[in-house]
């Protein structure tokens, strides 16, 4: 068993060392515990076997995003749930993942071609769907640190995250990207809201095991001219939820994630970015939010 702290959650892996040795960006993340008093939030383990069938499961429903993104399809039964992962939207199963009602447990059934593939989306599944509960929430983001204030950048693929990053990475000397797709925010008891690297960065091998304070959130729209300006919380609210990582299908696990997002817009100001890919967006958005 191989263990892992993420934004300060733990988690563990049960796999060979040839598995495990493709999961490179999961290094700065491992830590070791013999403390029995230590409980991860999920245990993964994989299985040489083949992947079990989906009888005796009732279907729940299917995940059919962007052409080029994963399909994930969702059965249950009185125990527990059942995921097929394809790679993307046509191609065929890869993965099969067997969970516990509370997340706890899962065991992986896969394709060895795709290993890495699959126990990394299954980690990050279930930790986004298991640690909902702790205030905790997967974001859809690229986050750039700077001044020891993280800066996240939302918006749907193709609307310029990464690049508007990359301007900020351009523009101010000091700052550093965090993540630049699945970064982990959480609400802390005493109200501060910080924002953790994770093992999930999308396409920018970005793999960093740090945290910042949120200073903002900012949406971007692509746009003739730079402009920016606040947001309110209404107007807010639904960018934010197409933001993080949850299963819309379970009331259950909405109902706690609608309060987290309710909480988080109480905490931190969140803007809408209009902009060209130019360093001068770089600086009005850091100036406008700076003059708070």
């Amino acid at each position: 068993m191989q263990y892992y702290q993420v934004a300060g959650l733990l988690f563990g892996i049960e796999a060979s060392d040839e598995q495990l040795a493709q999961l490179p960006n999961y290094a700065p993340f491992i830590c070791g515990t013999n403390d029995s008093s230590s409980h991860p939030l999920f245990v993964i383990r994989v299985h040489n076997e083949a992947m079990p069938s989906v009888e005796g499961y009732e279907h729940v429903f299917t995940d059919k995003s962007d052409e080029d993104m994963p399909r994930i399809e969702m059965y249950k039964s009185p125990d527990e749930w059942l995921f097929r992962v394809s790679m993307y939207r046509e191609s065929q199963v890869v993965s099969v993942m067997r969970c516990a009602s509370d997340w706890s447990v899962v065991d992986l059934y896969m394709d060895s071609i795709y290993t890495r593939f699959a126990i990394d989306n299954a980690a990050m599944l279930v930790f986004a769907f298991a640690s909902i509960e702790l205030n905790t929430l997967l974001f859809h983001s690229s986050v750039t640190m700077l001044n020891g204030y993280g800066y996240m950048f939302l918006g749907h693929s193709g609307t310029g995250k990464s690049t508007h990053s990359r301007q900020w990475l351009e523009t101010f000397p000091e700052a550093e990207l965090l993540n630049d797709d699945n970064p982990v925010l959480r609400i802390l008891p005493d109200k501060s809201v910080r924002v953790y690297g994770s093992p999930w960065s999308g396409k920018t091998p970005c793999y960093k095991n740090m945290e910042v304070e949120v200073a903002a959130l900012v949406q971007l729209a692509q746009a003739p001219e730079n402009k920016m300006f606040p947001l309110r919380m209404t107007q807010a609210y639904p960018y934010i939820l197409a933001s993080v990582s949850g299963l819309k299908v379970l009331p259950e696990m909405m109902d706690t994630l609608y309060e987290s997002i309710a909480r988080l817009l109480e905490l931190k100001p969140v803007y809408k970015l209009e902009c060209l890919p130019n360093t001068d967006a770089a600086k009005l958005c850091r100036n406008t939010i700076n003059s708070l």
